[in-house]
C-alpha cells in the first residue's frame, strides 16, 4: 500500500506543479478560446490542462517502475507500456484539438489510434463473463469491443467536462472505487505483492485528478481540455480491461458473478450518466436536423443549473452520484446482503429527491427568516 499512496502523492504533485506552467503554454499558443453561449464561465480559461495530468502521470509511472514491489507489473506484462503509449497519443490529439479545434471525424480517428495501439500491444478483452461461464471472444471481436469501449469512456468524459471540476472529481472517485475494488481482489486471491496494473493505473488517475482540482475547481483558472478528459477516460478503460484480461475466464464458475462482471461495469457505471446524457444528445441533435456534435447548452449540468443550483452545488451532486454508484457496485460486490442493499435504495431515492428538487424550496427551511421590525 506504501506504494500506491507514494504513487498517488506524485502524480497529484506532479500535476499541481505543472499546472502554472500548461497554462502560460496556453496563452502562448493560442489554446484560451473566447466564451461561448452554451459556455458558463464569463471569462476566457486557458485548456490544456491535460499536458501536466500527462505529466504527472508518466513521472509517477517512471517512479513507480523503480520501487522494488512495483516494478513486476512493469516486467511481467507490456500493459503498463501499452497504457502510457496509448495515453502519450490520445493526449497529444487532445492537445492538437485543444489549440486548433480539429473536426469531429479527425479526433475520432485519433482516439481509434490510440485504442488500436492498446490492441497492438496486448491489452484487450479476452471473454465475457456471463451467468454460469463466459463468452470466449475470439481477436478480431476483442479488438472491436476494447475499441468502442475505450472511444466510448474517452468521449463520454468529455462531454461531462462542462463545469469547474465536475469531469476530474468524477472520475477522480470512480477510479479511487476501482483501485479499492482491484486492491482488495488482489488481496482475496492472496497475491503476495498486492501489486497490479489495473490498480496502479487507477490509484494515478486519482492523483492527477486531485493534483488538477485545486485549480480547475470553481472558479476554473485552467480547464484539463480535450487532452486531458480523453486521457482520464482512455486510462479508466484501459485499467479495467487490463483487470479483466489478466483474471482467469474459468473463475466466473467459482467466484461471484458480480465480483467478476465489475471490472467491466464499474468503469461504464461512472461514466454512466455522462454517457446517457451524450446519447439523448446524439438524439436531440439528430432529430433537431442538427449535426450529432453540434454543442449546445442542454446536457445534465446545464439543467441543474437552470433549476436554481449554483455551481459548486452541481457538481458536488454529479460527485455524489459518482460516489453512490461507483463505491455502491463495490459493496455490493464485496460484502452484499440485504443491509447494503436497502441502505444504497435510500441513498439513491435521498439523491434523487435532492437533486430534483428546486434549490429554493430545499435550503430555504435551513435560513432564517429575518424578523419584523
Amino acid at each position: 500500500m506504501r506504494e500506491y499512496l507514494l504513487t498517488f502523492f506524485i502524480a497529484a504533485s506532479v500535476t499541481y506543479l505543472v499546472v502554472g506552467l500548461a497554462g502560460r503554454f496556453a496563452y502562448w499558443v493560442g489554446a484560451v478560446p473566447p466564451t461561448r453561449d452554451r459556455d458558463v464561465h464569463r471569462e476566457p480559461v486557458p485548456r490544456l490542462g491535460g499536458i501536466a495530468m500527462l505529466t504527472g502521470m508518466l513521472v509517477a509511472m517512471l517512479v513507480a517502475s523503480y520501487l522494488p514491489r512495483m516494478r513486476d507489473v512493469f516486467t511481467e506484462s507490456s500493459d503498463a507500456w501499452a497504457l502510457i503509449l496509448a495515453a502519450v497519443v490520445i493526449c497529444l490529439i487532445g492537445v492538437a484539438d485543444d489549440i486548433w479545434d480539429l473536426s469531429a471525424l479527425a479526433k475520432f480517428a485519433g482516439q481509434v489510434v490510440a485504442a488500436g495501439l492498446l490492441v497492438a500491444l496486448g491489452v484487450q478483452l479476452l471473454y465475457l463473463p456471463l451467468p454460469g461461464g463466459t463468452f470466449v471472444l475470439d481477436q478480431t471481436q476483442g479488438a472491436i469491443m476494447t475499441v468502442v469501449l475505450v472511444v466510448g469512456a474517452s468521449n463520454a468524459v468529455n462531454f461531462v467536462d462542462g463545469l469547474d471540476g465536475l469531469a476530474a472529481g468524477v472520475v477522480g472517485i470512480g477510479a479511487a472505487a476501482f483501485f479499492a475494488y482491484a486492491y482488495l481482489l488482489s488481496v482475496e486471491n492472496n497475491n503476495s505483492s498486492y501489486m497490479t496494473t489495473s490498480a496502479l493505473v487507477s490509484v494515478v488517475v486519482v492523483g492527477i485528478c486531485a493534483g488538477l482540482l485545486p485549480h480547475n475547481a470553481h472558479p476554473a483558472k485552467i480547464f484539463m481540455g480535450d487532452s486531458g478528459a480523453m486521457l482520464i477516460g482512455l486510462l479508466l478503460a484501459a485499467g479495467s480491461i487490463s483487470l479483466t484480461g489478466r483474471l482467469p475466464s474459468q473463475d466466473v464458475d467459482t467466484s461471484s458473478f458480480l465480483l467478476t462482471l465489475l471490472p467491466l461495469v464499474l468503469p461504464l457505471a461512472v461514466i454512466l450518466l455522462p454517457f446517457l446524457d451524450m446519447m439523448l444528445a446524439v438524439v436531440r441533435r439528430t432529430r433537431a436536423g442538427k449535426s450529432p456534435f453540434a454543442p449546445d447548452k442542454m446536457h445534465l449540468h446545464h439543467r441543474l443549473l437552470e433549476i436554481g443550483h449554483s455551481q459548486w452545488r452541481a457538481v458536488a451532486i454529479m460527485w455524489v452520484w459518482a460516489a453512490l454508484v461507483s463505491g455502491g457496485l463495490v459493496v455490493v460486490a464485496l460484502v452484499g446482503g440485504w443491509t447494503t442493499y436497502v441502505l444504497l435504495a435510500l441513498a439513491v431515492v435521498v439523491m434523487i429527491a435532492f437533486t430534483t428538487g428546486h434549490p429554493r424550496r430545499l435550503f430555504r427551511r435551513g435560513q432564517q427568516q429575518p424578523s419584523a421590525v
